[in-house]
């Protein structure tokens, strides 16, 4: 049977099962920051478990294209080495939502894979969940009663699974439930009466392999961990359609299946280099076909390559790709393009978007190519000069942080570092490496939802002219721009030939401005550095973009921004000198509102210190001390000038070295002209950001006169409210003592209360099974009150069930608890009946299952509410 037709089988199977055939989702993900690419067939219905949408048909079959690239088992750079890992897969899978469950799911799963596939009984294993003692969870014996039916009294064919492999969670709270996996033993007779299947089930042998995964979503993991019965429950199958095929045509890799045999054939044929004769040729034929699919799906579904998120996910893929054809199969020229036409005629009929697009996808496919084949030769180039520096100075370990930059900034595989190292008698430093690369993993795991466009190039220009260090007007034009677009907003990246424009570095915040031509005026929000290019950000594109402009910068922004700048430098200067020479620059940011420093010292800073630096920088700034700029002054140089290499910061050959006094920086910002610009300076917080760095946050100019007026302005007002020509700290330290004296007599009148209230309550308490039921409605009593004699109830009486309320200034508030044996014993959950009875006084409520409460602005409701709780009390018990 071929792909096609097992595809076909699965879906007209459960159509057959009234199940609605549903069209896949795109692989990449638009709409969810929590992932780039469609990971399981359930993700595009996700909200439907989430409870955030209704369910359009209760029972749903489909195929799903689907990319993983990191976690459990799915390594990138494993793929290709073995026989059944992949990047993009396809995933079959039948959903109930609220409709059937565990009887259903299974029995038509034994169906589908013995009557209608004759997967032979005695190889297929089913696994179900073992339960867990720690959350009160018992063994899924519903599944297991279901699985006994289908295997007849096979011996060791349902076995045991742990939590880790046997209880899917979609994440830390929300829907989950015990699972069945479905595994097929693929050995040999011989291998498997040596040695029976049950007892290779989830060990890793590439043979014996999970097919199919039964999840049953009956649960709701809440915040603190504890798990609640979901009121409807639900079915989330998924079955590995490349495993799939893989079983039912008798091979032992998914790659010998004829979903990848026509790509690995064709491949071979463009090469020259021959499947199954050379294990170095066979991954790399293995590489290229698995990852032309997931490519060739992106682009089609609209990802393309690029150095954003999943667009440079996409870009690694296929850089991986043709590096294996570089180093395996020795093509010099792009070849992977040439491919496509292969796998539209394999997967085109299912999937028609492939022959729609394969234009496009061709087009960006061979640019891809032709781009990184020019990158590996750059490469090539980089680590021969490095490797001669190295060897020059009688070293043999290459630098971890080297082969990642090439790694990482120009996609050269460390493969190929390796084997170059090796012909020059050099090793790799790959624990460092390593680490690089987990620190890379881990950032692009936190990065920002941000998808770009392709460059569109209107100049050839290999870079921008800074010329806002003399100037915040000058001639422009763009040489290139794309569009961008995060979290729904839009953009655009204008690139100039030349900008007075300062981009965001060095803690520097970007300037902000417009550019005009004769026809229009386009906003300039933000400037920032992408590696070497400047861009301009916009929220609209120029009508004709190559037009002449005039760029302008808003200067009085850039007048603060530089007296903030300045700042930074000449307390940075005092702190040394106040605190010690220990102090180091850990980090910065300049606005034009204020500047933040972060830098190293070990404890807080006293108040006297801080009016010493404040004093010393005050001091420097009334001495008008005038800037001294050197420009690409050679690094030793501006050290021996007394400038400050900060630890961490990578320098070039040359640098920028900016004096006011004795105040020397290595800085590539804007500044002040002479420090009297800088007018005044004020230091309004200090603080301690991490362990032995400290941050202070200042501002000068105009900003420092706001912000002492606003001060003295406050401190105006409350000596007008404290009617008094005296101290006001003093006045306001004997209203504080007063306040307090008057709160600890409230609090005794809220006890004697609480304690009266407890004795009314347990007169009129009754009985209710092995429970006793106290319930009130209470005068003008505090929320917190309230919780005070509740607590007071559950521990004087364990089998205490407790119904309170009480109106106070004009707020409605419940309280149900439950004492230690009724919580454990009546079946009464506190959280359930404060949800039911909240609306009653137009409010709502939570907590745990002994104790919950509620807020509402409806005191009229309260006597209906508890009414209305004591009846659902009587119901349970």
């Amino acid at each position: 049977m071929k792909a096609n037709e097992i595809r076909e089988q699965f879906l007209s199977f459960f159509r057959s099962k009234e199940h609605m055939i549903v069209p896949s989702a795109p692989m990449v993900i638009k709409n969810d920051p929590t992932l780039m690419f469609t990971n399981a067939g359930m993700n595009q219905f996700k909200d439907i478990f989430l409870g955030n949408q209704p369910a359009v048909y209760r029972r749903v079959a489909n195929s799903q294209k689907c990319l993983r690239v990191s976690g459990k088992h799915n390594d990138l750079e494993e793929v290709g080495l073995d026989t059944y890992h992949h990047t993009m897969f396809e995933m079959l899978g039948n959903w109930s939502f609220g409709d059937y469950f565990k009887k259903e799911a299974i029995e038509w799963a034994w169906e589908f894979l013995t009557a209608v596939l004759g997967i032979p009984v005695e190889r297929i294993y089913a696994t179900v969940f073992e339960g867990d003692s720690e959350q009160d969870v018992p063994r899924d014996d519903e599944a297991a009663g279901y699985w006994k039916r289908c295997f007849r009294g096979a011996e060791n064919h349902i076995i045991d699974g742990s939590k880790k492999d046997n209880f899917w969670e979609m994440g830390d709270t929300g829907p989950c439930g015990p699972c069945s996996e479905i595994h097929v033993d693929l050995r040999s007779d011989s291998e498997r009466a040596e040695k029976p299947g049950h007892l290779m089930v989830n060990t890793g042998h590439p043979l014996v392999i999970e097919i199919w995964n039964l999840v049953f979503i009956q649960y709701n993991r809440r915040a603190g961990g504890e798990l609640e019965l979901l009121p409807a429950k639900h079915v989330d199958t998924g079955m590995g359609f490349e495993r799939l095929c893989m079983v039912i045509q008798n091979k032992k890799s998914n790659y010998d299946t004829d979903i990848f045999q026509p790509l690995i054939a064709a491949s071979a044929r463009v090469t020259g280099k021959p499947y199954g004769e050379n294990n170095e040729w066979d991954t790399a034929h293995r590489v290229i076909a698995d990852h032309l699919r997931t490519v060739a799906f992106s682009i089609a579904d609209g990802q393309l390559p690029s150095n954003n998120r999943a667009g440079y996910v996409i870009r690694r893929i296929l850089r991986r790709a043709v590096r294996y054809g570089y180093t395996s199969l020795g093509m010099r020229e792009p070849f992977m393009y040439s491919l496509l036409p292969t796998l539209t005629e394999t997967m085109g009929g299912h999937y028609p978007e492939l022959a729609t697009q394969q234009g496009i996808i061709t087009r960006v496919i061979r640019e891809e190519e032709q781009a990184f084949l020019r990158t590996l030769g750059k490469g090539l180039r980089m680590i021969e000069r490095r490797v001669e520096a190295l060897k020059q100075n009688g070293e043999t370990l290459f630098p971890g942080s080297d082969a990642f930059e090439l790694f990482d900034t120009y996609g050269f595989p460390v493969d190929l570092t390796q084997l170059i190292l090796r012909e020059n008698g050099m090793t790799l430093d790959e624990e460092s490496f390593r680490a690089e690369l987990n620190t890379q993993k881990n950032r692009s795991r936190d990065d920002a939802a941000v998808s770009a466009e392709d460059w569109v190039v209107l100049e050839d220009a290999d870079s921008t002219l800074f010329t806002g260090y003399d100037r915040t007007e000058d001639n422009v034009r763009i040489v290139r721009y794309r569009r961008v677009s995060s979290r729904g907003k839009e953009t655009v990246q204008l690139v100039f030939d030349r900008t007075p424009f300062y981009a965001e570095s060095g803690g520097q915040t970007g300037d902000k401005g417009y550019i005009a031509s004769q026809d229009e005026k386009i906003m300039i929000t933000d400037t920032v550095r992408e590696n070497n290019l400047i861009l301009h950000i916009a929220r609209q594109l120029p009508k004709n973009p190559s037009a002449g402009f005039r760029a302008v910068v808003d200067s009085r922004a850039r007048r603060d921004t530089a007296r903030n700048h300045t700042a930074t430098h000449l307390m940075h200067h005092a702190l040394r000198e106040v605190l010690g020479s220990h102090v180091e620059q850990k980090g910065s940011l300049v606005t034009p509102e204020r500047l933040r420093f972060d830098f190293s010292h070990f404890r807080q800073m006293t108040q006297e210190e801080v009016a010493a630096v404040e004093e010393k920088v005050n001091e420097m700034i009334m001495n008008n001390i005038p800037s001294v700029v050197h420009d690409d002054t050679p690094f030793d140089e501006a050290l021996a000038m007394g400038a400050i290499a900060l630890f961490g910061e990578k320098y070039g050959e040359k640098v920028r070295v900016v004096s006011f006094g004795d105040s020397v920086e290595l800085c590539g910002g804007t500044h002040v002209a002479d420090t009297g610009s800088i007018g005044l300076f004020k230091i309004i917080s200090e603080g301690a950001v991490a362990a032995g760095v400290r941050r202070i946050e200042a501002v000068t100019g105009k900003g420092a006169l706001a912000y002492l007026n606003g001060k003295l302005n406050k401190l105006n007002e409350i000596t007008a409210m404290l009617r008094s020509t005296g101290d006001p700290a003093a006045n306001i330290s004997k209203l504080m003592a007063e306040n307090s004296s008057l709160r600890q007599t409230v609090e005794r009148m809220q006890h004697c209360a609480a304690a009266d209230a407890v004795k009314k309550l347990a007169a009129g308490a009754v009985n209710a099974g092995n429970c006793k039921i106290y319930s009130g409605l209470l005068a003008a009593t505090p929320a917190e009150t309230l919780r005070s004699i509740a607590h007071q109830i559950r521990q004087s009486d364990g089998s205490s069930i407790i119904i309170i309320g009480s109106a106070d200034e004009g707020k409605a508030s419940l309280l149900v608890g439950l004492g230690e044996e009724a919580a454990a014993s009546s079946g009464v959950n506190a959280v359930d009946i404060i949800r039911a009875v909240a609306p009653e006084i137009s409010g709502g409520g939570g907590g745990q299952p002994f104790m919950a409460t509620a807020g509402g602005k409806r005191p009229e409701g309260l006597e209906a509410a508890i009414a209305k709780a004591l009846e659902m009390v009587r119901k349970v018990l």
